[in-house]
Order: C-alpha cells, then sequence, then structure tokens
C-alpha cells in the first residue's frame, strides 16, 4: 500500500479522524482566545515558574497561595506596577494564567491520545501518520515557547518580550492552520497550485500569516492603546515618527505607533488581495472569505476606536483565526475540487 491509497479500515476511519482533527482545532481555537485574555488582563507573568506535570495543580490552600504570591512578587512586574497587590487580585491574574497553561495541557491529551489509538490501529495511513505526528511536535514546541515567552519577563523586563509573544501567537495560528489543513485533505488528492489566480489564494494564506504576526508585535507594545482614531493616524495618513529610532529597522519591531501603523497597512493590503481574488474566482469559498475579511476589518477599526476592551479584543483576535480558516478552505477547495473523488480503498 502507498500513501495514495487507503485500506478499508482506513477507509472506514476517515470519518472518526478528521471529526478529531476539527475537535483538536476547535480547542485550539478558544485557547488562543483564552491567551489573549491572559495578555490583555496582565495575567501572563502570574506564575513564575515551568512545572508540565505538576503545574497542573493549582494553589490548593492558604499557604500555598501565599507561596504563589510572595514568588511573584520577586519579579520587576510585581515591583514596578503591582506593588502592594492584595492576594485576591492575585488569584485574579494567576487563575486566567493557569487556565492558559491548563487548556494547553488539555490540548496535548486530546491530540496525543486519540492520536496513540488510530496508529496503533492501523487506521491512520503513512503520509496522515507522519502529518498528525508533526503536528504533535509542533505543539510540544509551542508550549516550549510559551515558557520561553514567559521568561523574558520575569527578570529584567516588566512584560514579555514582543518578539517572543509574536512567535508564540504566531505558531499558534500556524498549528491551527495546519491540523485544519490535514483535516480539509484527508481521502482526497490535492495537486500543486497553478496559475496565478490560485498562487494569489496562496499568498492570502501567508498575508493572514504575516498580519497575525504584526498583530503579535501591536500586543506585545500595547500599540493598540494608543492612537485610537481611524482612518487617519494621530491626525494624518503617514504620521510622523516612524522612524525615529536608529537603526531604522528597530522601529519595525519596537517602536508602538510603526507597529501599529503596519498592522493598519497589513490589513489594507489583505483587503485589496481578497476583493481581487474574489473578483476573479467568484466562487462561494471566495465570497465567504471576503465576508470574512470585512467584518474582521470592521472589528479592528471598532477595536482601535475603543480602546481595546476586553471582549472587543477577543473577538478581534478570534476574526483572525476565522479569516485564516477561510483562506485555508477556499485554497482546499480549488486544489481538490468539489468533484474530486475520494481515495480509492486498496484492493490488495
Amino acid at each position: 500500500m502507498n500513501d495514495e491509497t487507503l485500506n478499508p479500515r482506513q477507509s472506514a476511519a476517515l470519518g472518526y479522524v478528521r471529526a478529531w482533527l476539527l475537535g483538536v482545532a476547535a480547542l485550539v481555537f478558544c485557547m488562543v482566545i483564552v491567551g489573549g485574555a491572559t495578555r490583555l488582563t496582565d495575567s501572563g507573568l502570574s506564575i513564575t515558574e515551568w512545572q508540565p506535570l505538576l503545574g497542573a495543580i493549582p494553589p490548593l490552600t492558604e499557604a500555598q497561595w501565599l507561596e504563589a504570591l510572595e514568588k511573584y512578587r520577586q519579579i520587576p512586574e510585581y515591583q514596578l506596577v503591582n506593588k502592594g497587590m492584595s492576594l485576591a487580585d492575585f488569584k485574579f491574574i494567576y487563575w486566567w494564567e493557569w487556565a492558559h497553561r491548563f487548556f494547553g495541557r488539555i490540548i496535548g491529551l486530546a491530540f496525543f491520545v486519540p492520536f496513540a489509538y488510530f496508529a496503533l490501529t492501523g487506521s491512520l495511513n503513512a503520509k496522515t501518520a507522519l502529518r498528525c505526528a508533526v503536528l504533535f511536535v509542533l505543539g510540544g514546541l509551542q508550549g516550549a515557547l510559551g515558557w520561553y515567552m514567559v521568561a523574558s519577563g520575569l527578570v529584567d523586563r516588566v512584560d514579555v518580550s514582543q518578539y517572543r509573544l509574536a512567535a508564540h501567537l504566531t505558531l499558534a495560528t500556524v498549528i491551527f492552520g495546519a491540523i485544519l489543513w490535514v483535516a480539509l485533505g484527508l481521502g482526497r488528492r490535492r495537486r500543486a497550485p497553478a496559475g496565478g489566480q490560485e498562487w494569489l489564494a496562496v499568498a492570502i494564506i501567508g498575508a493572514v500569516l504575516l498580519q497575525v504576526a504584526a498583530g503579535g508585535f501591536v500586543a506585545g507594545l500595547d500599540a493598540g492603546f494608543g492612537y485610537n482614531t481611524w482612518p487617519l493616524m494621530d491626525g494624518a495618513w503617514v504620521p510622523t515618527g516612524l522612524f525615529v529610532g536608529e537603526p531604522w529597522w528597530r522601529n519595525l519591531f519596537e517602536n508602538a505607533m510603526t507597529v501599529q501603523f503596519n498592522h493598519r497597512i497589513f490589513a489594507y493590503v489583505i483587503v485589496g488581495l481578497v476583493v481581487g481574488y474574489a473578483y476573479l474566482a467568484q466562487s462561494r469559498t471566495s465570497y465567504i472569505l471576503l465576508a470574512a475579511v470585512g467584518l474582521q476589518v470592521v472589528f479592528g477599526i471598532w477595536t482601535l476606536l475603543w480602546a481595546v476592551p476586553l471582549w472587543l479584543g477577543l473577538v478581534h483576535q478570534g476574526g483572525a483565526l476565522v479569516v485564516l480558516a477561510a483562506a485555508i478552505w477556499n485554497l482546499h477547495v480549488v486544489l481538490s475540487g468539489a468533484k474530486r473523488p475520494v481515495l480509492r480503498p486498496a484492493t490488495a
């Protein structure tokens, strides 16, 4: 049997495997939202240790809570921002960060246990098994990257590094998109992109991922809390002060004005790409993608004008994943074709 065929067991398991992967993708979606809430409530540094196993158990006694608070009191965020924080206020931020980490553990189990079952029972062909193994490794790397991000805010900073936050958010988005891509492709042959229109569909996915990374820098620098006007920014279409720092390229990642301006420009580029693509393709999936982008733009502007209230910030962050899902679904349909048959079961 080669990777292009399915035996009867694998063919029968297709629906279950797809449902499992789509369920994990939904969990990752929720995880990104919880991560956004952790960031917007400034809760990410409340747990100052990384304990992959024992960390699943939160403080259970008053003494344990006081011990956790004492550890938090040792870092710059407490000493310079939250000095004098009460135990009740500490518990609020602690539970957000604990929920974020615990959710990650749940996702790991929700992925690994069914994966092991499907693999051991021969329900996955070689190509699908390899792809799922790669997804699992990426999930482990995401956990390590999350701690690497948190560690950046425990010594010399009152917040995490915007570089590491952007990387953490982008990798989560890549994992979400990769799971969807694998799930949608189960049992179908997909060809390589051919022609400008199909490559444009690929480029839109790349542009969305780039915009997510840009959004990570906006979050990391709290850039959404300033320049809360639209369409003008600081009273101009192109505000002064975009490249006041030296060397110039550091402004792209460390100047809050430049970071927010770039996020706006990337949004305009994506709108242009999607409008052009929908005009050329005139397909159902291209129109759904256009609608998703339109809603995301509306929520993005709304979030900016209202200076990032928690619920709007989370809607906007979730909207980015919806746009990516629509772009991935569109490309899948384009490269597989609605009338293409599923892979035939192996006869020998």
